[in-house]
C-alpha cells in the first residue's frame, strides 16, 4: 500500500521530505533483509523464501518508483536539497536491482517507442549527474557508490541496446550516440582519475571498487565494434570523445582503445577511399584537447605505434596510413611544447611554440587553425609592446584576404566587429590596425607600403577620395618621421640553447635575437636566463663540444652578432640620405656575423696589426628580422679566416664611414653636441692617441711584405687608396669642428688642425691627393650627401681621369618670394659634405683666403690631366663660372664609393711638426713649380 501513495505524492510534490524518509528507509530495509537471506547458509530454503520476497518488493519499487524518482531528479533544481536525497534512492534502487530485475524491468514497456525514451532520458539523467556532480567531490564513497551502480546500469541498457536497437530496421542513431557519449563522459570524470589522487587514497579506491575506467573503456570498446557497417555513421562525430577517453593517462585503457582510430579510417577509406574526414576531425580536436592538458609523451609513443603496426597488415592503408601517423605525432609534439611553455611568466618560448604551430598548420593546409594561432601570437606580441612583430603577424591574416565583396568564409578572430562582413572590409580593418603597430614600432617604411595599397585602392577601386586623403596624410607624416625622428638601430644577439635538458625546439640549436631599443646586452641575458634558473651561462663563444650537447644539463651560449646588409640595387651608386640607409642596415636582414680575433704565426710586440686575424662566423636564419619574432632560429653557419691585411682595408672603411657619418649628422642637426666628433677626428690626426695607420704602413707597405705576398699587392693598393680617401673627410670634418668648437676648445682645435696638416702633407705626397666634390640631386638641384657605394673593389687611378664639360647655363625664372624661402628651407634640409661650395677646401681648414695662384695651379692640374680624354677641344670651366655648381672634372669613382679628384702623389718632403698654414701654402706651390 505504501508504494502507490509514495508514486503519487512524489509525482505531485508534495510531503517530499516525508516521502524520502519512507522510501530510503524501506530501501535500507529491503537491503539488510537482502544481506541477511544471502547470510542463511544454515537454513538455506528459508534464506531462499526471503530473498525471493525481497526480490519482489523490489521489482515492485523498481516498476512504480524508479521513474519517478528519475523524473523528479530532473525538474528540481540544482540548488534545491531535496535533488542529492532523490539522487541517493535512485543509486539504492539500482544498487538492489540484479540481471532479472533488468530484464523485466525492460520488458514490461508497452511497447519500443517508450523504451527509447526511457533509455534516452536516463542516458541524459546519467551524463548530467556525472558531468555536474550531485555531491562534493570529498565526499569519495557517496560519489563511488554513484559511480558503481552507475556503471552496472550502463552497462545492462547497453545489452538492451545491442539486442533491441542494432538491426537495420531498428538501428536508432540518437540513442546509440548518446551511449556512447555517457559512456566517454563516465569514463573521463574528475572523480576517477586516480593518478590525481594521494598513493593512499588510491590504493583505497582500487581495493573497494576497482579502477572503473577500465571496465567502461572496454564496453565502449566493443559496442563499437558491434555497430558493424553502421560505423560509418559516427564517423567523423564520434572522433571527438573517443580521442578524449584514448588520452586518460592509464596504460592497458590506451592500448585497447587506440585501434579503434585505426577502424575509423579503414571504415571511411572503404567507402571513399580516402580518411579525410576522420583526418580533419582528430587534427582539430587534438589541439582542444592537448591545449586542455591531456596528453603526453607515452601518448605520442602509443599512438604512433599502434596505429602503424594497424597499417602494416593493410596494405591498401600502409603509406596513407604512416603519412597520416607522421602527420598526427608532429602536431602532437608541437601541442605538447605549447602546453609546456604557456603559462611561463616569461611568455617567449610560449611565442616560438606558437609560430611552430601556425607554420604547421600552415603546411597542412588548416586554415581556420592557422588563424586562431595568428591571434594568439598577435596578443602576446602586444602584451609585450612589441608592435613591429603584432603587425607582421596580421599582415599574415591580411595577405589571405582578397580585396573583393565576397563573403568572410574564416571565422572571425580578435575585436574585429561582426559588422565587417566582406573580405574587403575585414582586409581594409587589418590595415589600418597594423599601420598603427608599424607607426608604434616606428618601422615606418613598412606603413607607407601599407598606406600606398590601401590609397590605390581608395583612388581606383571604390573611389572614396576622402579616405583617399585620409592615408596620404598618414603616409607623409612617415616620411616626415623618417628624416627627423631618432631611431636608435637594435642589436642583436646569438643565443645558443644546448645540453638535453632543453626542450625539444631549443636543444641544441643557435637563434638570432633582435633587441630592443636600447636594451643592454647584461640586461638581455638576465631576461633570457629567468626560464632556466638551473642553466649555466658558456663563457666561449666557440661552438661547444659533444661533452656538452650531449650533457643531461642546460647551457646558454649568448653573444652579440652583427646584421650583414645586402645590397641594395636602388641605392647603388646614388646620394641617400643616412635617415633612410640606416634602416636597411639593421633590418630586413638575414645573415649576421660575429668576429673573433686570434694572433697566427710569429709575434711581433710593437705592431699587433701584423699578426691580427679574424675568424668571422656568418649566420643565416629561416627568415629575415625582423619578423613575426623577435628571433629565429640559424639555417646555416659558414666561417670564413679575414688576414691582416683584409682586415686593415675593413677597418679603415668603417673609420671613413664613421668620419661621413658624423659630418653628415652635424650638416644636418648643426645643434648636435660636438664632443663625439671631437674624440673621432682626434682619435685619427694626433699620433699621441691611437697611432693613425702608421702601424698598417709598417706592417703591409714595406718590401719584404709585398716579396712574401706577391698576392696581397691589389689589397695593399686598396688600403693605400683608402687612407688616401680619409683625408678630403678628415679635412670636412675638422672644418665643422672648428665653426663650432667654443673658445674653451679653440687650443685643442688648433692643435688638431696642426696635426692634420702634417698628416695631409705625408699622405698627399706618399698616396696623392684626393679631393671631394658635391655632386647635386638630379631632382632638386640640392646637394646630398654621399652614400658609400657597394663597389669598393675597384681602385681608382690618376690615370682613368676625365673632364666633362658643364651643362649651358640657362637664364633662371623669376621666383616668388614664398618658392624663395622653400628652396632657402631645402637648402638648410640638405646633408652634403660642403655646408660653403664655393670655398675651395684648403680654405675650410686653415680659415684663410685662398691665394689666386693656387686657384691657376689647380685648374693647370686639371687640364693636364684630361687633354688624353678631350684631346685639349674643350674648355675647362673655371670655378668662378661655375659657381654653386661645382665642377665634375677629374671625378673617379673610389673603392669608398666617393666621386671626387684623384691626384698622383706629389713626393713632397715631409713637414716640420709644427707649420702655419701661410707655409703650408707656399710651400704646396714651390712643390708643384
Amino acid at each position: 500500500m505504501a508504494v502507490p501513495i509514495l508514486q503519487e505524492l512524489i509525482e505531485k510534490g508534495e510531503e517530499e521530505d516525508a516521502c524520502i524518509e519512507l522510501l530510503s528507509n524501506i530501501l535500507e530495509v529491503l537491503y539488510k533483509a537482502q544481506k541477511h537471506g544471502a547470510g542463511e547458509e544454515r537454513h538455506k530454503d528459508r534464506g531462499d523464501t526471503e530473498l525471493v520476497k525481497v526480490k519482489k518488493h523490489i521489482q515492485l519499487i523498481l516498476e512504480r518508483l524508479l521513474h519517478t524518482v528519475n523524473r523528479r531528479v530532473i525538474i528540481l533544481d540544482r540548488e534545491n536539497t531535496l535533488r542529492s536525497h532523490y539522487v541517493a534512492c535512485m543509486a539504492a534502487i539500482l544498487s538492489q536491482m540484479d540481471k532479472d530485475h533488468y530484464s523485466s524491468y525492460i520488458k514490461a514497456f508497452p511497447s519500443r517507442p517508450e523504451l527509447m525514451d526511457f533509455l534516452m532520458e536516463t542516458f541524459i539523467l546519467f551524463k548530467d549527474l556525472i558531468g555536474k556532480m550531485v555531491y562534493p567531490s570529498d565526499w569519495m564513497v557517496m560519489n563511488m557508490v554513484q559511480n558503481r551502480e552507475f556503471l552496472r546500469a550502463i552497462n545492462q541498457f547497453a545489452a538492451t541496446l545491442t539486442e533491441m536497437f542494432l538491426s537495420n530496421s531498428s538501428f536508432e542513431l540518437q540513442l546509440w550516440n548518446n551511449y556512447f557519449h555517457l559512456a566517454v563522459a563516465f569514463l573521463t570524470q574528475d572523480s576517477l582519475q586516480l593518478e590525481n589522487f594521494s598513493q593512499a587514497k588510491r590504493n583505497s579506491i582500487l581495493a573497494k571498487y576497482g579502477d572503473m575506467r577500465a571496465t567502461i573503456g572496454a564496453a565502449i570498446r566493443d559496442m563499437w565494434y558491434n555497430l558493424g557497417h553502421h560505423k560509418i555513421e559516427f564517423i567523423p562525430s564520434m572522433v571527438g570523445p573517443i580521442l578524449e577517453m584514448t588520452l586518460v593517462p592509464e596504460l592497458e585503457l590506451r592500448k585497447s582503445t587506440i585501434p579503434i582510430f585505426f577502424d575509423m579510417m579503414l571504415c571511411e577509406y572503404q567507402l571513399t577511399e580516402s580518411f579525410s574526414r576522420f583526418e580533419d576531425e582528430i587534427l582539430r580536436k587534438l589541439d582542444s584537447e592537448v591545449e586542455g592538458g591531456r596528453g603526453d609523451e607515452q601518448y605520442k609513443q602509443l599512438f604512433e605505434s599502434i596505429l602503424l603496426s594497424c597499417c602494416q597488415r593493410h596494405p591498401e592503408l600502409a603509406k596513407p596510413g604512416e603519412n597520416f601517423v607522421a602527420l598526427v605525432t608532429g602536431l602532437l609534439e608541437r601541442l605538447l611544447d605549447y602546453r609546456a611553455v604557456m603559462n611561463d611568466e616569461n611568455k617567449t618560448y610560449s611565442m616560438s611554440c606558437t609560430v611552430n604551430l601556425l607554420n604547421f598548420y600552415k603546411e597542412i593546409d588548416r586554415q581556420a587553425m592557422y588563424i586562431r594561432y595568428l591571434y594568439k601570437l598577435k596578443d602576446l606580441h602586444v602584451s609585450y609592446e612589441n608592435y613591429t612583430e603584432g603587425a607582421y603577424t596580421l599582415l599574415l591574416h591580411a595577405r589571405l584576404l582578397k580585396w573583393s565583396d565576397e563573403a568572410n568564409t574564416a571565422p572571425m578572430q580578435g575585436l574585429h566587429s561582426p559588422s565587417l562582413h566582406t573580405q574587403r572590409q575585414l582586409k581594409e580593418a587589418l590595415y589600418n590596425q597594423i599601420i598603427d603597430y608599424f607607426d608604434q614600432g616606428k618601422m615606418w617604411e613598412e606603413a607607407i607600403h601599407i598606406c600606398k595599397e590601401l590609397a590605390e585602392q581608395y583612388e581606383s577601386e571604390v573611389f572614396d577620395y576622402e579616405m583617399l586623403s585620409d592615408i596620404l596624410q598618414r603616409e607623409a607624416k612617415f616620411y616626415e618621421k623618417i628624416l627627423k625622428v631618432l631611431r636608435p638601430s637594435p642589436d642583436y644577439f646569438a643565443v645558443g640553447y644546448y645540453g638535453q635538458g632543453f626542450p625539444p625546439f631549443l636543444r641544441n640549436k643557435v637563434f638570432i635575437y633582435r633587441g630592443k631599443e636600447y636594451e643592454r646586452r647584461e640586461d638581455f641575458e638576465m631576461q633570457l636566463l629567468s626560464p632556466f634558473p638551473n642553466a649555466e651561462q658558456l663563457k666561449s663563444t666557440s661552438p661547444p663540444g659533444q661533452d656538452i650537447t650531449g650533457s643531461l644539463g642546460q647551457y646558454i651560449q649568448c653573444f652579440t652578432v652583427q646584421p650583414v646588409e645586402e645590397a641594395k640595387v636602388r641605392f647603388k651608386d646614388r646620394s641617400i640620405p643616412e635617415q633612410i640607409t640606416n634602416f636597411y642596415k639593421a633590418n630586413h636582414v638575414q645573415k649576421f656575423s660575429y668576429s673573433r680575433p686570434f694572433k697566427k704565426g710569429p709575434k711581433d710586440p710593437d705592431n699587433e696589426f701584423a699578426t691580427m686575424w679574424i675568424e668571422r662566423t656568418t649566420f643565416i636564419t629561416a627568415y629575415p628580422l625582423p619578423g613575426i619574432l623577435r628571433w629565429f632560429a640559424v639555417t646555416s653557419t659558414t666561417t670564413t679566416i679575414i688576414s691582416p691585411l683584409e682586415n686593415a682595408i675593413e677597418t679603415m672603411m668603417k673609420t671613413n664611414e664613421k668620419i661621413m657619418s658624423e659630418i653628415n649628422r652635424h650638416q644636418n642637426d648643426p645643434s648636435l653636441p660636438i664632443n663625439p666628433l671631437s674624440m673621432l677626428l682626434n682619435g685619427i690626426v694626433d699620433p699621441a692617441v691611437m697611432g693613425g695607420f702608421a702601424k698598417y704602413e709598417t706592417a703591409f707597405f714595406q718590401e719584404s711584405y709585398l716579396q712574401e705576398h706577391p698576392e696581397d699587392e691589389g689589397n695593399i693598393e686598396k688600403l693605400k687608396d683608402l687612407i688616401a680617401w680619409q683625408t678630403p673627410l678628415l679635412a670636412e670634418g675638422i672644418r665643422i669642428h672648428g665653426r663650432k668648437v667654443t673658445e674653451d676648445l679653440r687650443p685643442f682645435h688648433e692643435r688638431m688642425e696642426q696635426c692634420f696638416m702634417q698628416l695631409r702633407a705625408k699622405v698627399e705626397s706618399q698616396y696623392g691627393v684626393r679631393e671631394m666634390v658635391c655632386f647635386e640631386d638630379r631632382r632638386s638641384g640640392r646637394p646630398r650627401s654621399m652614400a658609400w657605394g657597394p663597389d669598393w673593389d675597384r681602385l681608382s687611378h690618376a690615370g682613368d681621369r676625365q673632364v666633362l664639360a658643364p651643362p649651358t647655363p640657362k637664364p633662371a625664372p623669376r621666383t616668388s618670394e614664398s618658392e624663395d624661402r622653400r628652396n632657402e628651407r631645402k637648402e638648410n634640409r640638405s646633408s652634403t659634405f660642403f655646408g660653403y661650395r664655393r670655398q675651395d677646401l684648403r680654405q675650410s681648414i686653415s680659415e684663410l683666403p685662398e691665394p689666386k695662384e693656387e686657384k691657376r695651379r689647380l685648374s693647370r692640374n686639371m687640364t693636364e690631366s684630361s687633354l688624353g680624354s678631350s684631346e685639349g677641344k674643350q674648355p675647362l670651366p673655371s670655378r668662378d663660372t661655375t659657381g654653386a655648381q661645382p665642377s665634375t672634372a677629374g671625378l673617379s669613382l673610389s673603392p669608398t664609393g666617393f666621386g671626387g679628384r684623384v691626384k698622383s702623389a706629389s713626393k713632397a718632403p715631409p713637414l716640420p711638426r709644427k707649420i702655419s698654414p701661410t707655409v703650408y701654402e707656399t710651400f704646396l706651390e714651390q712643390s708643384d713649380a
